[in-house]
């Protein structure tokens, strides 16, 4: 195995993931409240291998595909992003009292990760990120574009594993209910810029 192509990989990888974004978001809070953290990290981790194998292995047939799912991604994204952020920005607008996060109700696990999915394949950025650069860049090494993509999943994994397990360091500062609040804010601000930057490269 070519270390150096593998860690440039990685390096890639995690270079285009690390920002907060609408998955990143949900990792966090799902982290922070302790609910479902593998079965997300796991979902999050795994849908960024497929679509990091189809952009090393398929490149050119989806650049063919492009301009038929570019208008279907961008607006369905977009319709999905403003709604999760109207349920933040009300989460945020109506939080109030002590909030303690192990004695907050869950959502059940079907509807977090039908969540999850979507805010990771209902995502255009999500593409654009893994499957268009991550593919483009894997051509500069021919003959060892596996070692690319294996360094871009191990990237993946090694991200969201660490986002969600390692929010539990967190919990204490989200034990004060202005925290939460400050956070819904902010996904809600972060899911609205997103879905704007989608409708108005249209």
């Amino acid at each position: 195995m070519d270390m150096t192509t593998y860690l440039t990989g990685m390096t890639m990888g995690l270079s285009l993931i690390v920002a907060i974004g609408a998955q990143n978001a949900f990792v966090l809070r799902q982290g922070l409240r302790n609910q479902y953290v593998f079965a997300v990290c796991l979902t999050c981790a795994l849908s960024d291998a497929i679509l990091i194998i189809i952009g090393v292995t398929s490149l050119e047939r989806i650049v063919g595909l492009l301009p038929l799912l570019n208008p279907v991604m961008r607006y369905g994204g977009a319709a999905f992003l403003i709604w999760y952020g109207g349920k933040s920005a009300l989460s945020a607008f109506r939080g109030s009292g002590v909030l303690d996060v192990a004695a907050d109700a869950p959502a059940s696990f079907a509807a977090t990760f039908a969540t999850c999915l979507a805010l990771t394949w209902l995502n255009p950025h999500v593409y654009l990120d893994t499957v268009v650069l991550l593919g483009t860049i894997s051509t500069r090494f021919p003959g060892h574009q596996f070692e690319f993509a294996a360094g871009a999943v191990t990237g993946s994994f090694l991200f969201f594993f660490s986002l969600g397990y390692g929010a539990v360091r967190l919990r204490p500062i989200f034990s004060r209910p202005s925290t939460w609040r400050v956070l819904d804010a902010i996904i809600a601000c972060t899911m609205w810029v997103i879905a704007w930057k989608l409708l108005s490269s249209a």
